[in-house]
């Protein structure tokens, strides 16, 4: 059943590693206002109980920065603050809701200021039927936001009415009343990011064997067959991201089969968890110290990955940690 919040709070955004080198992804980068253009703001709004809350933890899920039960009015300088500073949100979600009643009315004059600010704004509004909405609030045995002691049916069409014109306004409905929570979750990607593997990330990260098997890994590749750099005085003291290091490992008998088999069962994996709802994959590369081949070999698969239009991550478990004691000797 779907419940929601019913205190003010805020969701952060969540945090993307850093890329790899190979693929000419920077660490860092100078960071400069963002143009109110390259901003965008949805509001999630709808009916209490229809899965606002479980929509919000999607759409923070596909990297929108969320808030929750926040004041209309307080979008405009929210928006302000975040493109005119150093800020790297570029996407903001609202839940707009009639638990913020008394500022309901300002909705209308935000969202025309927010087009001439030329943000890009959009309203995603979920709807139920009555009969569904009171057996979800009957099963959670919580009163309707605007029931106010009477019958939770007469809360039920006082919302709708309030939120009639806001409906209208929509640029996405969707009808949660026979939706379980995972098919709500797909209509999001679907509305949102579009359908198939596109709608999946992944991140790869390297490893050494010698320091620990990862357990949060959804596959685990071992790539200890082939030639150790390690072994090559010239390459020692470099990683996988240096140049000479990942052309003699991806020149190594082997590399490049390896790679092909692993992009093709990769693919049809993801394939499958787009269709199951599961839309975050982590990947494991694993050598003996993970420094060199492992390295080296996520990167590729990583550039194989994203020629199919996969959103991939990539990040070195040993070369960072190796980075941090560098950092405290």
């Amino acid at each position: 059943m779907v419940s929601e919040a019913t205190a003010p709070q805020e969701r952060g955004s969540r945090e993307k590693p850093l890329r790899d080198e190979a693929s000419g992804d920077k660490a860092f980068e100078t960071q400069i206002p963002r143009p109110a253009g390259e901003f965008e703001v949805l509001l999630i709004t709808g009916m209490s109980g229809a899965g606002r809350s479980h929509a919000a933890d999607c759409v923070e899920d596909m990297g929108w920065y969320v808030v929750d039960n926040m004041p209309p009015k307080l979008l405009v300088p929210l928006v302000d603050m975040m493109t005119a500073s150093a800020s790297k949100v570029h996407r903001l979600a609202a839940v707009i809701d009639v638990r913020s009643r008394s500022y309901f009315d300002d909705l209308s004059a935000v969202l025309s200021h927010l087009d001439d600010l030329g943000v890009k704004t959009r309203i995603l509004f979920l709807d139920a039927d009555d009969g569904v909405l009171i057996k979800r609030y009957e099963s959670v045995r919580r009163p309707h936001p605007l029931q106010h002691g009477n019958r939770l049916i007469d809360g039920i069409h006082e919302e709708r009415e309030l939120l009639a014109n806001l409906k209208e306004r929509a640029n996405t409905v969707i009808d949660t009343s026979s939706l379980s929570i995972h098919q709500l979750s797909t209509k999001l990607y679907e509305a949102l990011l579009g359908s198939g593997a596109s709608t999946v990330s992944v991140h790869i990260f390297s490893f050494g064997f010698k320091y620990g098997i990862p357990l949060d890994a959804d596959f685990v590749a071992d790539v200890r067959f082939l030639p150790n750099p390690y072994w090559v005085p010239s390459l020692r003291e470099l990683n996988g991201l240096d140049r000479p290091v990942s052309d003699y490992v991806l020149s190594s008998d082997g590399a490049k089969e390896f790679l092909a088999a692993y992009e093709k069962a990769v693919m049809v994996a993801v394939e499958g968890y787009a269709k199951e709802d599961k839309h975050y994959v982590t990947i494991a590369v694993g050598c003996t110290g993970g420094q060199h081949r492992s390295v080296a070999m996520g990167a590729a698969l990583a550039q194989r990955l994203r020629a199919h239009g996969l959103s991939v991550t990539v990040s070195a478990r040993e070369l960072h940690r190796r980075q941090r004691k560098l950092g405290e000797a």
